[in-house]
């Protein structure tokens, strides 16, 4: 099968955190055998990379013939869609579904494509698609594995007698950096040994060392998907306090030493001391083995099959 993957978000060195779950698969599905090449529109620099797109697209399917093209994210999508020879699979990885004048652009043009996915079943519901399948992005369960944190520590220059709290991700309004400052100040006040760690714009490469350091991750977000450093956290043996958004109450459900508390500082600052202080066995990895690379990319196949087949 061959298979054009059509995305705005892919790493680089301009930006080598972007995407990256996105060049995860791709690289997964290539080791099913799968032919696939990408297309990259660097929409963050304008939206008129999209229209400027447009050729670029027609131009790759006059070379190549393809089976299925795969787009990541709405305005992706429409570039796709914007021939109609070959089937269009859709992934939506989140934020698009729920807010601001995308979430209605997602609504209307969901029968566009042949077959979309999903992050979580949340977000089935709002895109009101309920044939869609739920995929989320897999886990490299080979790099993020449970580790002590002296070395870590060391290697980042972290204090080995601190209690690190880890917030990983871009200070977008959304993703409510001021709350996890607030609910930290809380909890530092009873707990001064405590210290919030900010992961932004580091390579993929670094961010297990991160989670090795630290103690828990914190997210605080108003809205996500499947958010893959949650995942990535549990399968490091790492305990997880977020708010309740996308699929992590489902992730980390009767998980011990893991929370789900409301858009609430003081919630989120109880949450934590209660997950540092908790020393029994953590069972968060067990909780995401069905989600490692290749069986994600197995399912992902599965969809272009079905999509093909149309």
């Amino acid at each position: 099968m061959r298979v054009l993957i059509v995305t705005n978000m892919f790493p680089s060195p301009e930006t080598p955190a972007l995407g990256v779950f996105v060049a995860q698969q791709v690289e997964s599905i290539r080791a099913l055998g799968v032919e696939a090449d990408t297309m990259t529109i660097e929409g963050w620099r304008g939206r008129s990379k999209y229209m400027s797109a447009l050729p670029t697209l027609h131009r790759q399917m006059r070379r190549v013939n393809y089976d299925v093209l795969h787009a990541h994210y709405i305005f992706a999508g429409l570039v796709a869609r914007a021939q109609t020879r070959v089937p269009v699979v859709l992934t939506h990885h989140g934020l698009e579904v729920f807010t601001t004048w995308q979430a209605p652009v997602c609504r209307f043009t969901r029968g566009w494509f042949q077959q979309i996915i999903v992050q979580s079943e949340e977000m089935r519901v709002r895109l009101g698609a309920p044939d869609a399948h739920v995929i989320p992005c897999g886990v490299d369960l080979e790099r993020f594995a449970p580790r002590p944190s002296a070395e870590a520590r060391r290697r980042l220059g972290l204090a080995q007698d601190e209690a690190l709290i880890l917030w990983a991700g871009a200070r977008r309004p959304e993703k409510r950096y001021d709350l996890a400052e607030q609910a930290v100040a809380m909890l530092a006040q009873r707990r001064p040994n405590v210290r919030l760690i900010l992961l932004e714009g580091r390579p993929h490469e670094d961010v297990p060392h991160y989670l090795d350091a630290c103690d828990l991750l914190l997210l605080t977000s108003d809205a996500e998907g499947s958010p893959n450093i949650v995942k990535e956290a549990l399968a490091s043996g790492r305990p997880v306090v977020s708010t309740p958004v996308g699929d992590v109450p489902e992730l980390v459900r009767d998980v011990e030493g893991c929370a789900i508390v409301d858009h609430d500082p003081a919630l989120l600052a109880d949450a934590m001391e209660r997950s540092l202080a908790f020393s029994g066995p953590f069972a968060g990895r067990a909780r995401v083995e069905q989600l490692g690379l290749d069986a994600v990319a197995r399912r992902v196949m599965n969809v272009y099959e079905q999509a093909a087949a149309t």
